[in-house]
């Protein structure tokens, strides 16, 4: 049996906990539900973590050298210089600044750039579009350190809120490097699919490139069309091969070191990274493109972290990944110091012809793999970045009903698919997609240390010096990488460009004509002066039932409210104003999602509910929601009850009158009221909208209840209205620019966001409500 408690907040909000202790632990998220469980153990965890996380990371060995000599090898000492810059690229990059520091910076398990940006925006008042109340900062999963205002990270916080301007900065940063991850999305399942069906024409080589790349381009149909069977049951699928994969790599990478030139470990010498660079120039230094590609993969690694806890995958890296790749790349260099000409098939030359077959269904299986892991980051990134109003409302599908971290979002697959194909089918060369996939990773990757110099500033409140060794060192190899693929950008670098370009200008449109509506609305609040002049009548005939009016505000009422007053002749007799929005918190639990308050004196039946969600949660289409809602407008109305006549609805409305300048709505007069000394005005008017309407319900409605309704129970009131219907309320609103605006704002509002709603899901599919009790309210609004 659920137990109720209630827990009175500043402002006589009310919180609802229903059975707290299960439902926080509900909430802790996917680390903690996959520990306590006993269908999961670390074993396991460890290999589906290697299944979906590390797949692309454990394919760079297969296109590698290649693109680091693509017009041949000329000196064997190069391939030692070459294979040095790999190694410490793996020790500095993937282990010590994402597996040991990024992924600590993850928000309860949650990871990339947008769990970055929440995290900041929850230290510092950095948010854009500014709906965050005192309240949610009560959440208990709204965690966040406490510093000093004369304090480094105080200064820096201030520093960062000063200005307009750098909220919008940070905003771009996130957008750019969110949009670099989504092109890797589409371009690693091309580089790594083909090349290795690559290895088709070592045995066969008189097959034409054309027959591999439609082998290619069918097995990336396949990969996209299963994408609906979820993350879960694709890990329990891949993982076993993954392993095996990093088995065989370095197994085979020890087998060729013994082979044919144990000389290759002295590479882990750095000096050979300095003779690499003399001797070939900017050679050397253009073939940092190719080195590169050895570490793609890792962004993914940060992003992926929602679908296992961070332990597991430090483990799998630490103890499989990163030895199996270091002997990987040995063995290739081993094996091209006596063959040089092979590079082209560098991987699959080097493999004894005993198990040649075996290793090219394997790697072929788990390219499959590589390309899961960033289709999967690319899912979870959309996901975070339309709960923070940065994306276009899409449908997303959950494909586990143990963890919501798990998600399908066909739209989006489906463009990945179309994308994906033209590329592989467009470039027919891993080179040139090789280059493009390089130029995205190194963005990515320096985008997440300008975060994370943040992070640590902020919330870590780590020493100055330590954050300078960490950016130094950062900057100093990414931005070598980052110098070196840019004049390879017309070498096909300017594929993820063009394509990070477009979701650029998507999600930051999107979130600028969502800004522009916000504040239109804010500053269009109706005022309770006036709402009050009207009476408890509203100047309408108030009909059975309660309306359910959704609205972006969480304080005030909304404007579309005063364009349906002024345009129909009735209202409901109970009126709830919902503000469904989500929050830079990774979980709301649900004893803490509704927030309850009355708006106006109580012989109004004005009622707002503020329905919170974090940008991991799922807004189910059941009827829950509407029972849950009810049951918190209940539980509010018991509470106030029992405050000894004490209502904060006449605190709320001056509060409302002080801090709102709405503007002038249309004249009401015929239909207003006089608002009595007190703040209360006389319920006649509400009583004579109800006859007629009731009477059928005996045990309520009665001669003495129409002619007073202060002695009803209120709460039986409601379940009148209740049983009578309830009713959706939405806004259909058009937003348009000013005749005055700017060029390039009418071109963002009028033609780009406006395209993007028409497309889009409609915002009662996103609500997921009834269409049979939905009720559209039509306006146009210029911004």
């Amino acid at each position: 049996m659920k137990k109720l408690i209630i827990k009175v907040e500043s402002g006589f909000w009310i919180r609802i906990l229903i059975n707290p202790l299960t439902q926080k632990l509900r909430s802790l998220g996917t680390s903690t539900r996959i520990r306590n469980s006993p269908d999961y153990c670390l074993c396991s965890l460890l290999s589906k973590s290697l299944g979906v996380v590390y797949g692309d990371l454990g394919t760079s060995p297969l296109y590698v050298f290649y693109n680091t000599f693509p017009d041949g090898i000329e000196d064997p000492e190069d391939l030692i210089g070459a294979l040095s810059l790999i190694i410490y690229s793996l020790t500095l990059i993937p282990l010590l600044k994402y597996v040991l520091i990024v992924c600590r910076a993850n928000d309860n398990g949650q990871g990339g750039t947008f769990a970055l940006y929440s995290l900041l925006c929850r230290h510092a008042k950095v948010k854009t579009i500014p709906n965050q109340d005192l309240t949610d900062e009560q959440l208990t999963t709204y965690s966040r350190s406490t510093f000093h205002e004369t304090s480094f990270a105080g200064k820096t916080k201030r520093w960062l809120e000063e200005h307009p301007f750098r909220k919008n900065a940070l905003l771009v940063l996130v957008l750019v490097g969110s949009s670099m991850v989504i092109g890797d999305g589409i371009l690693t399942p091309a580089i790594s699919v083909l090349s290795a069906v690559q290895g088709i024409k070592l045995d066969h080589p008189s097959m034409s490139s054309d027959v591999v790349v439609l082998v290619a381009v069918v097995i990336l149909v396949g990969l996209f069309s299963m994408q609906h069977h979820g993350v879960d049951r694709v890990s329990w699928l891949f993982a076993p091969i993954v392993l095996l994969w990093f088995l065989l790599i370095g197994g085979i990478g020890l087998f060729n070191i013994w082979k044919y030139d144990s000389g290759v470990l002295k590479a882990i010498s750095p000096v050979y990274i300095y003779r690499y660079f003399r001797r070939g120039g900017r050679d050397s230094w253009l073939s940092l493109g190719g080195i590169m590609l050895s570490i793609t993969g890792t962004e993914a690694l940060f992003a992926d972290l929602s679908h296992f806890p961070v332990p597991s995958i430090q483990i799998a890296f630490t103890t499989v990944v990163f030895p199996c790749l270091l002997f990987a790349y040995s063995g290739q260099a081993a094996y091209l110091m006596k063959n040089t000409s092979h590079v082209v098939d560098a991987f699959y030359s080097s493999i004894p012809d005993c198990i040649y077959w075996p290793v090219l269904l394997v790697a072929t299986a788990a390219a499959v793999v590589a390309s899961q892991a960033t289709i999967c980051a690319t899912f979870s990134l959309i996901k975070q970045a339309l709960a923070l109003g940065c994306f276009p409302r899409v449908k997303i599908v959950h494909t586990s009903k143990r963890f919501l971290s798990h998600i399908y979002i066909p739209d989006i697959n489906w463009i990945l698919m179309i994308l994906c194909v033209g590329v592989t089918a467009g470039f027919k060369n891993q080179n040139q997609i090789g280059n493009a996939s390089g130029t995205a990773v190194v963005i990515v990757m320096l985008v997440t240390t300008l975060l994370m110099i943040l992070v640590m500033l902020l919330i870590w409140r780590c020493h100055w010096i330590l954050v300078l060794i960490f950016t130094g060192l950062s900057l100093v190899v990414e931005g070598t990488y980052f110098s070196s693929v840019l004049c390879k950008v017309n070498q096909g670098g300017w594929v993820p460009l063009v394509i990070a370009l477009a979701f650029f200008i998507i999600m930051y449109v999107w979130h600028y004509g969502t800004k522009k509506r916000y504040e239109f609305e804010v500053h269009s609040k109706v005022s309770m002066a006036w709402i009050l002049g009207l009476g408890p009548s509203l100047g309408l005939v108030r009909v059975p039932g309660i309306g359910l009016v959704y609205t972006e505000l969480a304080r005030g009422v909304p404007h579309i409210f005063s364009h349906f007053i002024t345009n129909l002749p009735a209202i409901h007799s109970v009126v709830v104003f919902v503000c469904v929005k989500y929050l830079p918190v990774h979980s709301v639990p649900e004893g803490e999602r509704f927030l309850v308050k009355r708006i106006g004196p109580i012989n109004f039946r004005m009622f707002r509910c503020v329905v919170r969600y974090g940008y991991k949660d799922l807004h189910k289409r059941d009827e829950s929601f509407e029972k849950k809602l009810l049951e918190g407008l209940n539980t509010f109305v018991r509470l106030e009850s029992m405050m000894d006549g004490c209502s904060d609805s006449d605190d709320y409305s001056m509060c409302d009158q002080e801090t709102e300048q709405p503007n002038v709505l249309p004249n009401h007069s015929s239909n207003t009221m006089p608002l009595n000394m007190d703040g209360t005005v006389s319920s006649g008017d509400s009583i004579v909208s109800l006859n007629g309407h009731l009477h059928n319900n005996t045990d309520i409605v009665s001669s003495g209840f129409l002619s007073n309704v202060a002695e009803v129970n209120e709460l039986e009131y409601l379940g009148v209205c209740r049983d009578a219907g309830v009713v959706h309320i939405l806004g259909n609103t058009e937003v348009l620019a000013h005749r005055d605006s700017k060029l390039y704002k009418k071109i963002a509002i009028d033609y780009i966001y406006a395209f993007l709603r028409k497309i889009c899901r409609q915002n009662s599919a996103a609500l997921n409500v009834p269409h049979e009790s939905l009720l559209n309210v039509g306006q146009i609004i210029h911004v």
